[in-house]
């Protein structure tokens, strides 16, 4: 059996996802979370097999919590499940220790045998996702803009795009005001950017 974690913020969505593994004998939701809070309760009591995780939650960003959930448990496998296309982060987030990424315009077939696979310790690499891999190694210097960016960097553009102050993204990433703001110049000026809203309209 293994026990899933279901972190995602809309109701729906994790009754939809519920309701369709309960048809499988092999998977069961063993815990589900709104926030990365939740999520990291569940963690830390070490009885889940593997996190089912969306990349836009509130308050703390479903990059933050993959980075805390590798910190706190680095074997644990984390599949990222996303509103957006593999495309924007598949690649990045792979980066950064996800063991499959998904968006959820997938086939529902496609997650059972991701859960699966991280599940027997390996890597869940879609076609699409592959096919994004390939062209990288191909053409190195053919990268998106966001893709240049630090781990760092990337946490600090995901919130920015997402309307957070510089003074809560301090507090909330434990840094000063003046180390994000430097965060945020570097970001604009790897990715060309002149303004929050150019930023918001990329992301």
């Amino acid at each position: 059996m293994i026990r899933i974690a279901l972190a995602d913020d809309h109701a729906l969505v994790r009754a939809g996802l519920r309701q369709f593994l309960s048809t499988h004998v092999d998977l069961l939701i063993a815990a589900e979370c709104a926030d990365a809070r939740e999520l990291m309760e569940v963690v830390r009591t070490g009885k889940i097999d593997v996190v089912l995780l969306d990349l836009s939650m509130p308050g703390t960003s479903g990059v933050d919590a993959l980075q805390a959930i590798k910190a706190f448990a680095p074997a644990l496998p984390v599949l990222i499940l996303s509103g957006f296309s593999e495309s924007h982060y598949a690649r990045t987030l792979l980066k950064q220790g996800a063991s499959g990424y998904l968006s959820k315009d997938c086939d529902p077939d496609d997650i059972v045998k991701a859960l699966r696979t991280v599940f027997r310790g390996r890597r869940y690499i879609s076609e699409g996702v592959a096919e994004l891999l390939a062209d990288s190694l191909s053409d190195p210097m053919d990268k998106a803009p966001h893709e240049v960016l630090s781990e760092r960097e990337f946490q600090v553009f995901l919130r920015l795009a997402k309307g957070e102050s510089i003074g809560h993204l301090a507090d909330s990433l434990a840094l000063s005001a003046k180390t994000v703001s430097t965060y945020r110049t570097r970001v604009m000026e790897k990715m060309g950017l002149q303004s929050n809203s150019d930023l918001t309209y990329y992301a």
